[in-house]
């Protein structure tokens, strides 16, 4: 019988301590969107005592499947041990509960600072109109597209505000400004 993907888990007891599983659990975190490196695929596949890392693979898919359920879907202590099938042997499955319980609020805590990325200004634009008929008074209606790079919630969004006269130049100066600062920014080369 072929072993299942969960059944890779079990290569975790070659480690020779909790603290060796620990490490490689925040590994797997702290390159949750780079993936692992060649050096650091090698000091797990030596912390694990495997002569190839063909099962290697395996074993880092089960780990991340489990820490993305334990951080996105806020899964409590007790239904971390249902996330395991049976053939998950019981002393990992509580080794595995126990760490992922202890790193989960640090990790949720990453997510919501990877949220609160500021948006890129793709776009701004702007004109003067009277806004109510009986006013006299024009307002700047001002059409910002913002470009969303964070992985949660990836697209445009369009914002749309208007300025009293009095404000109107002040914001102005602003956003210009601003724009002037994104634009310099994303000239500068990434270094790929």
């Amino acid at each position: 019988m072929e072993q299942s993907l969960w059944g890779h888990l079990s290569l975790l007891l070659r480690a020779n301590t909790k603290e060796s599983v620990e490490y490689i659990l925040e590994s797997l975190w702290r390159t949750r969107k780079c993936g692992l490196d060649s050096s650091e695929r090698r000091v797990i596949q030596d912390i694990l005592q495997l002569q190839n890392d063909t099962d290697l693979d395996p074993l880092l898919v089960c780990l991340r499947m489990l820490i993305r359920r334990c951080v996105y879907e806020n899964t409590s202590k007790d239904e971390i041990t249902k996330l395991f099938p049976n053939e998950v042997l019981p002393e990992l499955q509580k080794l595995l509960t126990i760490l992922l319980h202890k790193f989960q609020p640090l990790w949720q805590q990453d997510v919501l600072k990877d949220k609160n990325v500021v948006p890129r200004l793709k776009a701004m634009t702007w004109n003067m109109a009277n806004v109510d008929e009986d006013s006299t008074d024009p307002a700047a209606v001002i059409n910002l597209k913002l470009q969303n790079d964070s992985q949660l919630h990836s697209g445009e969004l369009d914002v749309k505000f208007r300025l009293a006269t009095d404000t109107l130049e002040m914001m102005l100066k602003s956003m210009h400004s601003i724009r002037d600062q994104f634009s310099t920014s994303e000239e500068v080369p990434n270094g790929h």
